[in-house]
């Protein structure tokens, strides 16, 4: 399967998304840009056939068909789309989406499903508190358990904080598994993604351009490792989920005259170490004043 948004926006002027193309297909996972408030959602509507643009088009295969891009794309997580409510539990989102795709969905058969995947003691946190790595992971699986599912939307997982890479490579593998994934990010997650190195094919639009970032200076003092390597490390795995039905459409007549859409549906340091930290020269970090692609609507990434 292959998607292709060809010059789409909404809104006046493209107020609510500038015209933005971009392409995504089965295996493969890229990332679109997309800011502000309400744009991610807006961007991921209209990539899984949920809501019509106002100039431009979105093809399936080369052919016009809303119906099968929502039935073969999942949205997932999208902000005030399709996200659960934060004060929800884990086992409740669990619950809600399992009915949706037709299989057991009591509470007993939600901590069934969440100890097979390895979260069954998050069953009764709520999901505003689930770590943002085991929160994509949650969200996907329960995505993929519709019939019929063949890519993945997911939406702005960046703003749950932790670290990109964790979201980015669970997307990956899920391309690897034979899904054609979308990840719309922020511009501050596609740096932090390029310094990962963990892109390493071409973004929507075109190639993307590496980071030059100045190599550290030698520290003269480091001539001994440091000792403190018993220090615990933080887990950045997390989880969020689709509490409202994504499979509804939203009607061109569903959002305003800006194009916005209507919902549907923490490694403590020892002292000796922090001492280590405070000798070090500031000189050693990086320059983090890079270059950061001025057009954040169409730019994104294939693995």
């Amino acid at each position: 399967m292959r998607v292709t948004l060809h010059d789409v926006s909404k809104g006046r002027g493209g107020q609510a998304l500038p015209t933005t193309s971009l392409e995504f297909h089965t295996g493969a996972v890229r990332f679109a840009l997309a800011e502000t408030e309400q744009r991610p959602s807006v961007l991921g509507l209209i990539a899984s056939g949920r809501m019509k643009p106002d100039t431009g088009r979105v093809t399936v295969d080369g052919t016009t068909n809303n119906r099968m891009l929502r039935r073969a794309v999942a949205l997932v997580d999208a902000p005030d789309v399709s996200d659960p409510h934060a004060d929800i539990t884990l086992a409740g989102v669990v619950g809600e989406e399992l009915m949706f795709a037709g299989v057991g969905a009591t509470p007993l058969h939600a901590r069934r499903w969440l100890t097979q995947l390895g979260f069954g003691e998050l069953a009764g946190v709520p999901i505003g508190s689930v770590d943002p790595a085991a929160r994509v992971r949650i969200l996907c699986e329960l995505a993929v358990l519709r019939e019929g599912t063949e890519g993945i939307v997911l939406v702005s997982p960046d703003r749950h904080g932790g670290s990109p890479d964790g979201w980015w490579r669970i997307a990956s593998e899920f391309a690897d598994r034979g899904y054609a994934m979308l990840v719309i990010i922020g511009g501050s997650a596609a740096v932090a993604l390029e310094r990962m190195h963990e892109l390493e094919a071409i973004n929507a639009s075109g190639p993307v351009q590496p980071l030059v970032l100045d190599a550290p200076a030698a520290d003269p003092d480091a001539d001994a490792p440091a000792s403190d390597s018993d220090a615990p490390a933080s887990d950045a795995d997390s989880p969020t989920s689709e509490s409202k039905n994504p499979d509804e459409p939203v009607d061109a007549a569903s959002s305003d005259d800006s194009g916005s859409p209507h919902e549907e549906d923490p490694r403590s340091l020892s002292e000796d170490a922090e001492a280590d930290r405070d000798d070090t020269p500031d000189d050693d970090a990086p320059d983090t004043d890079t270059d950061t692609p001025a057009d954040t609507t169409e730019n994104g990434a294939e693995r």
